[in-house]
């Protein structure tokens, strides 16, 4: 959370939202929605907010629709970020809930779906997801990984990434400026082995795949834009 475009427009977050249902899986609180036989799979990492947000819920089921299981688990055990608690404590909460903890929790995730069949997987990550999926994209645990709107990736990170990545961008993002994605885009263009997307996304902010305003046309156009992207992508890939 090195900005304030993290907190801004926080959904308001609802336990029974969205046309899945809430299991555990691998000891998670996961909600999981799609065909429970599909072989494809996609994991989807929320961002500090977590997985009760309804926008992120309905794009989960947007992606179940195209015939994927997708799982997305409460990586915060319960404790997204809470802006309405005038004691919460934002650099206390994220040095309990680190990404790299989030990458340790998403491994037994991806076991449990592969013992269930599943023959490949997508990952998605939002925000402080994002850093989750650009460490699973430097495994073989999965087939493929979207970032939107990542937040602290690093160079390190885009050069160990070693399975088809896309990244999508905003204009307006003070945490992963666009100048940062187009040279995430330069290295994975010379990684020819690999396929890579870098798109930057023109007059939206970061976190508006999932945190749009419902009644502003314009910015559910842009989400919705990102969304196809994101889908066409593990269409692609994950298969």
């Amino acid at each position: 959370m090195a900005s304030s475009q993290c907190l801004e427009n926080p959904p308001t977050l609802s336990s029974t939202c969205g046309a899945g249902t809430v299991q555990e899986i691998a000891g998670l609180n996961t909600y999981v929605t799609g065909p429970s036989d599909s072989k494809l799979a996609i994991l989807l990492v929320s961002d500090i907010f977590g997985y009760e947000a309804p926008l992120f819920r309905k794009l989960a089921d947007k992606v179940a629709a195209a015939g994927f299981l997708v799982m997305a688990p409460d990586f915060f055990y319960g404790d997204p970020v809470d802006l309405s608690n005038p004691q919460f404590d934002r650099d206390a909460w994220r040095k309990v809930h680190t990404t790299d903890k989030g990458y340790e929790d998403a491994k037994p995730v991806i076991a449990a779906l592969k013992s269930k069949g599943v023959s490949a997987i997508g990952a998605a990550g939002f925000c402080w997801g994002g850093r989750v999926a650009v460490k699973l994209a430097s495994t073989d645990y999965i087939q493929a990984a979207v970032l939107l709107h990542p937040s602290r990736i690093t160079v390190d990170d885009i050069n160990e990434v070693k399975i088809p990545v896309a990244i999508l961008g905003a204009e307006i993002d003070h945490i992963t400026p666009v100048e940062q994605v187009k040279h995430f885009g330069e290295i994975l263009s010379s990684k020819s082995e690999i396929d890579s997307l870098v798109k930057i996304f023109p007059g939206v902010s970061h976190g508006w795949t999932v945190k749009y305003k419902v009644e502003d046309e314009s910015a559910v156009k842009s989400a919705e834009e990102a969304h196809e992207d994101m889908l066409n992508w593990f269409t692609k890939h994950v298969k």
